[in-house]
């Protein structure tokens, strides 16, 4: 797709996954039944709505991606490497130092998908949602989130009332997708004046947002997955792996 670059975060070291990450880079974890990287699921969804320009921004255990992906080309993509800089901390400054290193222009429209991520959603129609709505920014979102705990209805002194065991949320919730125009790099670079931490979803969108920039969302009723805490990845069933995902790998 021309003129779209798409950013996977995967430098970071997985906190909720420990201990598989004391050995796996998490975006490198097995997944279904034939155990693939979970990596190579989103590397293959990209290339199926035709998003061939990758870069990958790494860190920990970065040698297991590029061991495996290498230039990208055994999976039709190119595939490049920007390694995080300690002094651009947070999602949004690994963003930054792709910019800064040359690898993302501002001109570009850019797809950002975070690793731990897996879904089989159309990201052919996110995009030209997102050019459609001329937005500086569009974040993928999906209705009925499952809240994975108990939830109390508390009474007067704090007595609880009941409970609601894994309730869905109503309003939807961001999956870990954003697409925006590159000319949003400015605006990062001007927050990351005031601190070194930058976060995209808790700092530069709210931002921009406050600041009155297009910032839409895009509300999909597609298969996603969070898999970055131990407790998902053990339930996640590898038989509906298979199913949804078995048209990437033809």
């Amino acid at each position: 797709m021309e003129g779209v670059k798409c950013l996977i975060l995967c430098g970071g070291p997985g906190k909720r996954l420990r201990p598989i990450t004391y050995y796996f880079q998490k975006a490198m974890i097995p997944i279904g039944p034939k155990q693939k990287p979970l990596l190579e699921y989103i590397i293959r969804l990209l290339k199926f709505h035709d998003v061939s320009e990758i870069v990958s921004l790494v860190d920990y255990k970065a040698e297991q991606i590029t061991n495996y992906f290498d230039n990208g080309s055994r999976f039709g993509v190119n595939l490049s490497y920007v390694y995080d800089d300690p002094h651009c901390k947070g999602t949004a400054g690994s963003i930054l130092n792709a910019y800064r290193t040359k690898a993302i222009k501002k001109s570009d429209t850019l797809l950002v998908y975070y690793g731990d991520i897996l879904t089989d959603m159309n990201l052919g129609d996110l995009i030209e949602y997102h050019k459609g709505k001329e937005a500086d920014v569009t974040v993928a979102l999906a209705s009925g989130f499952t809240v994975r705990v108990g939830v109390a209805d508390l009474g007067d002194g704090e007595r609880i009332l009941g409970f609601v065991e894994k309730p869905k949320l109503e309003k939807p919730v961001s999956i870990g997708i954003v697409v925006m125009e590159g000319k949003i790099l400015a605006h990062i670079e001007s927050l990351k004046e005031k601190t070194a931490d930058i976060d995209l979803m808790a700092d530069v969108i709210p931002d921009l947002i406050r600041g009155g920039k297009r910032v839409h969302g895009y509300v999909t009723d597609a298969f996603w997955y969070d898999v970055g805490s131990v407790e998902a990845y053990e339930k996640l069933d590898p038989s509906m792996i298979d199913q949804k995902f078995f048209h990437l790998f033809q």
